[in-house]
């Protein structure tokens, strides 16, 4: 039994009620910071971290049916589930920068002076700390598991941390100088920053639903891969590639001598998805057997992202 899976599983799942956790601890504290102080900027930190633990709640969701195998209705299992919830995440941003922007502009209509700033100052610093550390957690989990529902919600907390630093900068601004009118602008500011970052969630998230190819590194992976079986008898085309949430599909077209056997053609496409997938293990690889000498074989290479072919004589190996 193949346990590998269900212990990766274990740990993202461990990681993102890590996140809502944190998420329900800087509410409290924020809450508490604004309470004290009375700063807009504060609220609208408050606010972000309540849109920060309905996105990790709906980042459970996403990873709890992402994970689930293959199914009738879904051949290819249910990895892309992970693009939603990076998209909600990339939505739920925009809804935490609009709270704070109306905050902001209802705040420069009518400044308020700021009380007991130190006090909400240290308060909101913590909660910063907490999310710096969950935040890094979650950007090394998904880079690590490949997973961009982790890497969106450490994102997501990472932009959190920048927000508390631009209201804490403007709070303790307000007090060193008596501007008020310094505590909604930077609340403004941060507001742009964080709508930036949502837009590249949401920019992510649709790239994956469109079926988007891999990045180049995995892609030359693949071409070195090709590389070293292609020979004057021995071909690739139509190599094409996909992401879907942790998962990587790879499919091609390998062109053989016409008069070769069905098993030594067989052999062949076994040894180059082997070694596809060894150097690429989350890779799903797919390859289609033609003979090289039909014309037939090349009526389809337009829909090619690549074409691997070496000098005669490399393929004398296999």
């Amino acid at each position: 039994m193949d346990t590998t899976g269900t212990l990766t599983e274990r740990r993202m799942f461990r990681l993102l009620w890590l996140a809502v956790a944190a998420s329900v601890a800087t509410i409290a504290l924020k809450t508490v910071a604004w309470l004290l102080t009375g700063s807009v900027g504060l609220l609208s930190d408050a606010a972000e971290s309540v849109v920060n633990l309905v996105a990790a709640v709906i980042a459970l969701g996403a990873l709890r049916w992402a994970t689930k195998p293959a199914d009738e209705e879904h051949s290819f299992g249910h990895t892309k589930a992970e693009y939603f919830s990076a998209g909600a995440e990339g939505m739920m941003i925009f809804v935490a920068a609009a709270v704070i922007g109306y905050s902001a502009v209802e705040r420069l209509l009518n400044p308020q002076p700021l009380e007991r700033v130190d006090a909400g100052v240290a308060v909101s610093i913590v909660a910063s700390l907490i999310n710096l550390a969950v935040g890094w957690l979650l950007l090394r989990g998904g880079r690590r598991y490949r997973s961009i529902t982790l890497e969106a919600d450490g994102r997501h907390l990472i932009t959190d941390v920048w927000t508390s630093a631009g209201v804490v900068a403007g709070v303790v601004a307000v007090a060193l100088t008596g501007w008020s009118v310094l505590d909604p602008i930077i609340a403004l500011v941060v507001a742009a920053n964080i709508l930036w970052t949502g837009a590249g969630l949401v920019r992510r998230s649709g790239a994956g639903l469109m079926d988007r190819a891999l990045e180049e590194d995995e892609q030359k992976i693949i071409n070195d891969v090709l590389a070293g079986f292609a020979g004057d008898r021995i071909a690739f085309h139509a190599v094409r590639t996909r992401r879907s949430g942790r998962l990587a599909f790879v499919t091609m077209h390998i062109l053989v001598p016409g008069d070769w056997t069905v098993r030594r053609g067989h052999d062949l496409a076994e040894e180059v998805e082997t070694a596809v997938h060894g150097r690429l293990p989350h890779a799903i690889v797919l390859t289609h057997v033609e003979p090289i000498d039909d014309p037939r074989s090349y009526q389809d290479t337009e829909l090619e992202t690549t074409h691997v072919r070496t000098d005669p004589g490399s393929e004398s190996a296999h």
